[in-house]
This record gives C-alpha cells, sequence and structure tokens, in this order.
C-alpha cells in the first residue's frame, strides 16, 4: 500500500511541476442512470494543445481512469501522465462502463461517446480538435483500434497509439483453450467456441476492419507479454501496411504486459513515442 500511494504522489507531483491543471470526475456522457466520467489536464499557457483520450485496460471488467482501481497491476497507466504532460498536452482519462455488469458494446459505445464530447468541448480545455489522439493498453488498445477502424466523421480522430492491443480475438483461442474468462463476461458467451461466438469475436476485432484512410497508428508491445501475443502486433501492422495506412511498432524487448516494468526495459520507448505523436499531429495543425 505505501508503495501504490507513493506512485500515485508521485503522478501529481509531476503534473504540479509541469504547470497542468488536473480536474477530476467530469461527466462527459450518461447511460441510462449511470454517469460517465472523466478526468482531464489542462496544461498552463493559452493552448491550443494536442490532445490526448486515455483509455485503461484491465479485461474490459476493471481498470479506472486515475491510473488503475488496483494501482500497480497489470492494468495501471499511471506511466502515460507524466510524459503527456510534460509534452504540454491537453489530456482525458475515461472510465467506461465494465463486464460482466454490462456487455459488449457499451464499453465501446463509451469511448466514442467520449470523443464525441472531447471534440465538442475541447477549447474549454484549451485542445485543439484538429489534433487528437487515442491513447489504449490491452483491452484499452482493442478499444481505440477499433472506434478508429469503425469511425464516421464525428468519432474520426488523426492518431491511434496501441499499447499491447488486443486487434484479433480468434488468434489466440487454441492456446487459451477458447474464450477467456474476460471475454465470457464481456460478450455472455460460454467458453466453448460456437458459431455464434466466433462471429462475434470475428466481428469485434480490429483487424477485420482496417482499411485505407484510417489515421496513422502506432503499436507498442513487449516482446516477452504473456496476456496479448506480440504476434497480434506483427500481424496488425502488417495489415495497416497492406492498406497504406501510416503505421509504426515499437517493440520493448524484455517488457511483460504491465506498462510499469516498460521503462525499466527500455527508457527510449517514451522519447519515441513522443517524436512519433509530435511528427503526425503537426500535420493536423
Amino acid at each position: 500500500m505505501k508503495i501504490i500511494l507513493i506512485l500515485l504522489a508521485g503522478a501529481m507531483l509531476c503534473l504540479h511541476a509541469a504547470g497542468a491543471d488536473l480536474r477530476r470526475d467530469i461527466e462527459y456522457g450518461r447511460a441510462g442512470n449511470e454517469s460517465l466520467r472523466l478526468d482531464a489536464s489542462v496544461p498552463d499557457g493559452a493552448g491550443s494543445y494536442p490532445i490526448a483520450i486515455l483509455v485503461h485496460g484491465g479485461g474490459w471488467s476493471r481498470g479506472d481512469k486515475g491510473g488503475s482501481n488496483t494501482p500497480g497491476d497489470s492494468a495501471d497507466i499511471t506511466p502515460w501522465f507524466a510524459p503527456l504532460t510534460e509534452a504540454r498536452f491537453t489530456w482525458f482519462s475515461i472510465n467506461y462502463r465494465l463486464a460482466p455488469q454490462n456487455r459488449w458494446p457499451a464499453c465501446l459505445d463509451d469511448v466514442q461517446t467520449a470523443i464525441r464530447w472531447v471534440k465538442a468541448h475541447a477549447a474549454e480545455y484549451k485542445g485543439d480538435p484538429r489534433r487528437i489522439v487515442l491513447f489504449g493498453h490491452s483491452a484499452g488498445g482493442h478499444l481505440v483500434c477499433l472506434a478508429a477502424t469503425l469511425a464516421s466523421e464525428d468519432t474520426r480522430v488523426q492518431a491511434v497509439v496501441g499499447f499491447a492491443p488486443v486487434t484479433d480475438h480468434e488468434q489466440d483461442l487454441v492456446q487459451r483453450g477458447g474464450l477467456s474468462t474476460s471475454l465470457q463476461n464481456l460478450l455472455n458467451q460460454p467458453k466453448d467456441v460456437t458459431p455464434e461466438s466466433r462471429a462475434i469475436l470475428r466481428g469485434i476485432s480490429p483487424i477485420n476492419h482496417v482499411k485505407p484512410g484510417l489515421p496513422p497508428f502506432l503499436i507498442i508491445q513487449g516482446d516477452a507479454d504473456k496476456t496479448v501475443p506480440y504476434q497480434q502486433s506483427l500481424n496488425f501492422i502488417a495489415k495497416l501496411r497492406e492498406n497504406d495506412v501510416p503505421c509504426e511498432l515499437i517493440t520493448v524487448k524484455g517488457a511483460p504486459h504491465g506498462l510499469l516494468a516498460w521503462e525499466s526495459a527500455d527508457p527510449d520507448y517514451k522519447p519515441r513515442m513522443l517524436a512519433w505523436l509530435n511528427q503526425v499531429l503537426a500535420k493536423g495543425k
């Protein structure tokens, strides 16, 4: 517990030191009686700043906009906060409806709602709606990649960064012996694969919706990931390239699934990520 508190305190100190205003628990939508909320980090100065929308992972069933609902676990996204703040991004970290209380497509609907809200309210947070990047880790990576591949004009963004994203739900069915517990909870489907569940898995896999004209993608993953097969990122990048979608893969050598271990595995991955973002988003000015 002490280590967790130190990590969270350190993240908040970084925000303050970098000159940013952290605003918590802003409602971006409603789903029935449920309030959908996000946190916003707004840089000092006049703006307008590039925007990042952050979508946590956690198997579609846990995680939190503040880092994680179990800080320090594999769903913890606090490593994103300081570099984006220091790079003077306006960023929004969202909560979304979780399984099994909420089945598919509730989580995707919420990500799309958040994108629309951010576009409509960007100026209030010194953000530039012409320069929006989606960030997602693991299950959150799945959601941002799918949102981008299925986007209509009101949810279109200028870039996507997927951290160990799930992009092909069929790819590791054999290895897992059927649907994972997370997918069973999300889809309300049995472990054993049926024609119905296979069709659903294909339909929600971003790799099956890749087409020309998508925004640039940066995929970042550790090659020691035991949760999401690294092969999925290789296959997804190949499919993007087949369709002439600008993309890049950063492999974090020796890194596992959780983000907290990545910087010790490769301290250079964050500067490379920011350099890519600066190059891609500069075209939207």
